[in-house]
């Protein structure tokens, strides 16, 4: 019964921040609109920071759990997904007193996602653990650049395609930046 209530919680705060800023959403919306009062809400959580955080974390975990063999690409679309769905949501969240979380959560996805891959593909080749960080640091610098650019223009781009640009473009790099290291 706590997971659904959880879950009914999580989904209703979801659909509430795509509806309307972060600092407008209050506990008493989430509860009457799920349906419980607000000391079932509180008792899966201490208030709408600690639920924030709950949900990208959990956000966070999901997207970490690559595939084997994915591109650069694929990669960054997987982890852009609840961006991409979520859009008013997110920007509701990147707008809000709460823009270091969301940056947390990006950073944590990105940092961890790429990590992996460059791990994979690095068998093949003789990389430093250096080298190997110093990529993973540039990769994820660049996703987060993208993602936040496309954020603080309102999102006025559509972010799959200037994925699929930058990933185009710099198609090989990654494997030449290893064999290098």
């Amino acid at each position: 019964m706590a997971n659904f209530t959880e879950k009914a919680i999580k989904d209703t705060f979801m659909l509430l921040l795509n509806e309307k800023p972060l600092n407008k959403i209050t506990v008493k919306d989430i509860s009457v609109k799920c349906g419980i009062n607000r000391n079932t809400f509180y008792y899966h959580f201490g208030g709408i920071p600690e639920l924030l955080e709950e949900v990208l974390t959990e956000q966070a975990e999901q997207i970490v759990r690559t595939e084997e063999g994915a591109s650069i690409y694929e990669l960054i679309m997987y982890a852009l997904d609840f961006a991409i769905e979520n859009k008013t949501a997110v920007y509701h969240i990147f707008k809000s007193a709460n823009r270091e979380m969301f940056e947390i959560y990006l950073e944590r996805i990105s940092e961890k996602a790429i990590t992996d891959l460059i791990d994979k593909k690095a068998v093949e080749y003789n990389t430093s653990e250096n080298n190997k960080k110093a990529i993973v640091q540039y990769y994820k610098s660049l996703t987060m650049g993208v993602v936040i650019d496309w954020l603080l223009s309102g999102m006025q781009y559509e972010l799959q395609d200037k994925f699929r640009i930058i990933c185009y473009l710099f198609d090989g790099a990654m494997e030449e930046a290893l064999r290098r290291g």
